[in-house]
């Protein structure tokens, strides 16, 4: 007796390849019914008997594409009709109506299949920039609108050829419905432009490579248009090329990324496990951050100063592998932009504001719907801590049970990312960056519209930050009259409890530069017993002062006199023999002196990254920062590799509610070693375990058993990987995001949480 069964299926299904596979199996099994795309997912109708149905369930979850994922799949059984009695299994046309929420797929690298075929000089796409199929190419960056169709992306221009047009059609070949299918013959087209000579085409299509590949080796900037974006490339041995690239580019210290031709390349210049391997040679292929190997001399000093770290990744488009494979070495890529703005995406974007940095411009013709920059990872405990999701695993979808209405969160001001809630279905954009400049809030703006559009979706109610001057909280304002408000702290543990699907209470452990509190005070060194819906602050950092408010965040040593200043009444007698006074003239130093205390233009603040700042330089690490995070960066490779397990005391005070982390003896048993001369890397290691112990004695404390760790001074390996170890070993079950971003990046997906639980 045959039964016919209807599947309703969500999840990264559309553009990975998932219908041939359905097709593939159901054929296999003689079973006659249709698969189709459609804006939720994928429906299918499936007829036969119950045993080959059965079969049919079991390999539809077993056997998935490498890149597709089965959120949910609806089943029901269905009466067989005259209009249902077919001889056959078709793949029918999209279905166009209802509600939009299917998944988009993330942008995939470059598969095995096509980087043969690119090097084979037999075939028809050898050496194309463009070469893609159903298991990789681009996907989110060329994406309109729903279904995942070829007509609904920037491919829709180009008309296949009669052989790639065969392929699309051809249910047994691997660019079956490859929305991106192209060649020499019929897809985009690349060409080398000189702005010095008024934009001229100086070459075309292979010999736009090859005299790219002429201008790099000869020590060239050149602005290539990637898959989410421009990337500014040059020879990663060049000292002098690097150092032109980084004065022209205005990035005096901040790490470059570089790209490296293949996997053995880097293990000559990294410290690499399996875990890391893997990472690197994913389908998302992210930078990765590795250690540096000791005594290398492959690449210039000036691509990580005062760092032991590298941000490595292998080639992920035909184009970068056809670069690479004939440079055979590492490129500095790093996203192309000024700092602080947006990756560049439509040549004359890129020609107006990269034109005074590079030499060159590689472009091409295929349209950037979606700006999105590369993703970058720190390997952390064997898992993954994201400081930007991006391309490869953007967008970033999760289901909230019991959904309320429709919602949109816009997230925090630095390192934003945005959230678009509706039927139960979260999507987490792609990173959007410090919403600081013009063009970055532009990019923020026209993203929203942009998913929102796509999703047809746009929400009365909007979630953001309680402070009130972030940008991203002024768009909110100005959008609608629906505008809820939530504690920054209290995202972050949210965040960390979708992604981990737990609903507390819990110990949240949320330790980062700045957030808004409920006392209109700065926080940044919290513990909040949470749920979804409420928090209670129970403990914090002792306050710091901040003199000259934000100038004190780019000159740490302004919060080092400061906390100096809770010591003693007379800092520059008492601590004269300090390299940190002596470095500053008297009068700065009194001018700072008498702000602090006269309370003016000094706020007070519970951050933990400031203290990490002021601890920095403190130890004359760094009195200045050229990027955010850069001091405490540097403290934290100080304490590397030193095998101790002293600390420093710390003091509570409990005020009946809170419990106070004084540090004014930790401070004073720092400024006592630097008396005594102790080692800088014995100092640094001490303050970090001092750290771990004020968390593993506060969750003691509370005696709540599920303790979440967040926030951005967690993206530090030593503090993260320590913590969790002495948490675990007290008995605590401890949480920390690994899929959604340790820093603000998760920020927006908290507030979606936080107010459909309270809605």
């Amino acid at each position: 007796m045959q039964n016919r069964l209807q599947l309703e299926i969500t999840g990264i299904v559309q553009g990975v390849g998932f219908r041939p596979f359905v097709y593939r199996i159901a054929k296999n099994l003689a079973l006659t019914g249709f698969v189709c795309n459609n804006v939720t997912g994928v429906q299918i109708e499936i007829q036969g008997e119950q045993q080959q149905l059965d079969l049919f369930l079991i390999k539809l979850k077993t056997e998935l594409p490498a890149v597709a994922k089965i959120e949910t799949c609806n089943v029901s059984t269905i009466s067989i009709t005259a209009t249902t009695e077919e001889s056959d299994f078709i793949i029918k046309f999209s279905n166009t109506a209802a509600e939009k929420t299917a998944r988009i797929s993330p942008d995939l690298a470059t598969c095995p299949d096509c980087l043969q075929e690119i090097f084979d000089t037999s075939n028809k796409r050898h050496l194309y920039p463009f070469t893609n199929c159903t298991n990789c190419g681009p996907r989110f960056s060329i994406v309109k609108a729903l279904p995942y169709d070829r007509c609904n992306t920037s491919m829709h221009e180009f008309i296949m050829c009669k052989q790639c047009n065969e392929e699309y059609h051809d249910v047994t070949n691997r660019r079956f419905h490859a929305q991106p299918n192209a060649c020499w013959e019929c897809g985009p087209k690349i060409e080398l432009l000189d702005i010095n000579k008024d934009k001229q085409i100086i070459a075309k299509q292979l010999d736009a490579l090859s005299q790219a590949i002429a201008a790099l080796q000869q020590g060239k900037i050149i602005a290539v248009k990637g898959l989410g974006g421009f990337h500014l490339l040059v020879d990663a041995r060049n000292h002098d090329a690097v150092a032109r690239l980084r004065n022209q580019k205005h990035r005096q210290d901040k790490p470059l990324a570089i790209m490296v031709p293949n996997l053995q390349y880097i293990q000559n210049i990294c410290e690499i496990n399996i875990y890391e391997e893997t990472l690197l040679t994913s389908q998302q292929a992210p930078i990765v951050l590795l250690k540096t190997r000791e005594h290398t001399s492959i690449l210039a000093r000036n691509i990580a100063p005062n760092n032991p770290y590298l941000g490595v990744m292998l080639p992920y488009t035909p184009l970068h592998h056809i670069l690479l494979k004939q440079l055979d070495f590492p490129v500095v890529a790093t996203s192309g932009n000024f700092s602080g703005e947006p990756i560049c995406k439509d040549t004359d974007e890129a020609v107006l504001k990269l034109g005074s940095i590079a030499d060159l411009f590689l472009v091409h013709n295929r349209e950037i719907v979606n700006r999105i920059d590369d993703s970058v990872v720190r390997p952390i405990n064997q898992e993954k801590i994201f400081l930007r999701r991006a391309r490869g695993y953007s967008p970033y979808y999760c289901i909230i049970p019991d959904f309320f209405k429709p919602i949109l969160a816009v997230g925090a001001n630095m390192k934003n990312t945005f959230a678009l809630a509706q039927a139960g279905n979260v999507l987490l954009s792609q990173h959007i960056g410090d919403l600081e400049n013009l063009a970055a809030l532009s990019f923020f703006k026209s993203s929203i519209n942009n998913i929102q559009t796509i999703y047809n979706c746009f929400p009365e109610v909007i979630a953001c930050d309680l402070h009130q001057d972030y940008l991203s909280t002024k768009y909110a304002n100005d959008n609608s009259e629906q505008v809820i408000a939530v504690q920054h702290h209290h995202a972050h543990i949210v965040a960390v409890m979708v992604e981990k699907q737990i609903e507390g209470p819990v110990l949240g452990v949320v330790w980062d530069g700045s957030g808004f509190g409920l006392d209109d005070t700065v926080w940044g060194g919290e513990f909040l017993v949470a749920t979804k819906c409420d928090f209670n602050r129970v403990g914090h950092l002792g306050l710091l002062p901040l003199p000259g408010s934000e100038k004190a965040i780019k000159e740490p040593y302004r919060i080092a006199i400061g906390m100096l200043t809770k010591l003693s009444k007379d800092v520059l007698h008492d601590y004269s023999d300090l390299n940190l006074v002596k470095k500053f003239k008297n009068s700065d130093l009194r001018l700072l002196l008498n702000m602090v205390s006269r309370e003016i233009n000094t706020p007070m603040t519970s951050s933990v990254g400031r203290l990490f700042d002021a601890v920095a330089a403190l130890l004359g690490l760094r009195y200045k920062v050229n990027f955010e995070g850069q001091a405490a960066m540097e403290l934290e490779f100080l304490a590397e590799n030193v095998a101790t397990n002293a600390t420093y005391k710390f003091e509570i005070i409990a005020d009946g509610v809170n419990t106070i982390i004084d540090w004014r003896i930790m401070l004073q048993q720092i400024l006592q070693d630097l008396r005594q001369h102790e080692q800088p890397g014995i100092m640094a290691k001490k303050f970090h375990n001092t750290l771990v112990d004020i968390i593993v004695f506060m969750a003691k404390r509370n005696g709540i058993k599920e303790v979440v760790l967040a926030g951005g001074c967690f993206q530090n390996k030593i503090l993260l990987e320590h913590t969790i170890e002495e948490l675990e070993s007290n008995g605590f079950v401890v949480y920390w995001p690994v899929d959604v971003p340790i820093n603000d990046g998760g920020i927006a997906l908290g507030q979606i949480a936080i107010i459909n639980a309270r809605l």
